[in-house]
């Protein structure tokens, strides 16, 4: 009997295994976690953690110090103002620091800009609108020249000259033209270093000479402005009385000039494409890049303190300035290998009468007629012109 009994346990035994795998699992009573009773950080649903103070009413309108009451530490609501332009207390008088009291600049919308705050609202106008337009504007202008003189070459000599020469600029014009011409190209080469430079030169020369370079031509340009301010007063009330428009200009125009032909369209002193030089090239946007850059280097009382005032003023100044840049960069070229005979009229002051009957015929008919004297300034000792033995072709 022991003997088959141990045999029918150790058979059960062995069944046992096979048995339990066929049975469904038992599912586990629930774990109940015990809170600790020890101090410390206890684990909780981030979503749902939140300060008590939030579900107050009005906590969203709180001001700095009723927010401090409630959650030291929490200064939201200050940096909110200080987010949207608000100006808070500052002991520095308004009459030296008027934005003392201002971190971020309010909200606006500058053309071209989203709106945001002021200083942000610039930067976009100036990095997305007046650098790569403006640059362009630039080069298109060059790339147009080129391909002027490639395709037309230099312009006139087709008259030969005669000997005797009529006074195209006095020694005062051509004094204040080279004065103004020489401020401009100092602020020129100056402003396009400073503004584009970092694009073409930085990365040529590296940081620390591109720094002392660029703080150098900041000197020039502010020191040459008001050179080119008086100059370019000076330069407009001296040409005005020529460049005012009349029926000749309207034939020019018309007919392009001549350009298209082999002959020029008579005009009178200055025609209608350098009178409209002289208005859109030098006078209206000159006066707006000096008004401007006088507002900038804080020269007009009660401007320029604000930095808002200085924002608008450089988007003037730079937008001006690029449009004088584009607009007499084709004068330059018109002046010296564009039209023969050009440079030496307003190197010497005379040109010679083939070249004053081909470019401008009405003043060379009005000179020959005696309605404007051949020799405007006062002649040398030996009566005759000062210049009038140099020639004034190139």
């Amino acid at each position: 009997m022991k003997a088959s009994q141990s045999m029918l346990l150790g058979g059960l035994l062995c069944l046992l295994p096979v048995w339990a795998v066929a049975q469904p699992p038992v599912p586990a009573a629930p774990v109940v976690l015990a809170q600790a009773s020890a101090p410390g950080v206890q684990s909780a649903n981030i979503f749902e953690v939140k300060p008590d103070a939030s579900a107050q009413p009005g906590y969203a309108d709180q001001t700095n110090g009723e927010r401090a009451k409630v959650q030291p530490g929490n200064n939201a609501p200050m940096w909110r103002q200080v987010g949207s332009g608000v100006t808070g207390y500052s002991s520095l008088p308004a009459s030296q620091a008027p934005e003392a009291g201002n971190l971020i600049q309010p909200f606006v919308q500058y053309p071209g800009s989203s709106l945001t705050n002021a200083g942000e609202a610039w930067r976009q106008v100036r990095n997305h609108w007046i650098l790569p337009y403006g640059g362009s504007l630039l080069l298109i202008a060059l790339l147009a020249l080129a391909i002027f003189y490639k395709t037309k070459g230099q312009l006139g000599g087709h008259l030969p000259d005669t000997g005797r020469k009529i006074e195209r600029f006095t020694p005062f014009e051509r004094a204040a033209h080279w004065t103004n011409a020489g401020a401009f190209v100092a602020l020129a080469l100056s402003g396009i270093v400073m503004a584009f430079g970092k694009f073409f030169i930085l990365p040529v020369i590296g940081g620390t000479l591109f720094g002392w370079l660029a703080y150098a031509l900041k000197n020039v340009h502010n020191f040459v402005g008001p050179l080119f301010a008086v100059s370019l007063v000076i330069v407009i009330i001296t040409f005005m009385k020529d460049n005012i428009a009349n029926r000749a200009d309207w034939v020019w125009l018309k007919r392009a000039g001549g350009m298209l032909g082999d002959h020029e369209v008579p005009s009178h002193r200055f025609n209608a494409g350098e009178k409209g030089m002289y208005w859109w090239g030098v006078v209206f946007p000159g006066v707006l890049v000096v008004a401007s850059g006088l507002v900038l280097n804080q020269l007009v009382p009660g401007l320029g303190d604000l930095r808002g005032e200085m924002q608008v003023a450089h988007m003037v100044h730079a937008v001006a300035g690029i449009i004088m840049m584009s607009i007499l960069v084709g004068h330059i070229y018109m002046g010296t290998v564009g039209v023969k005979g050009a440079y030496g009229a307003m190197k010497t002051g005379y040109v010679d009468e083939g070249w004053a009957k081909e470019h401008h015929e009405l003043w060379y008919d009005d000179v020959k007629a005696g309605k404007i004297p051949a020799q405007r300034s006062q002649p040398n000792e030996a009566g005759q012109p000062a210049s009038a033995a140099r020639t004034a072709s190139v």
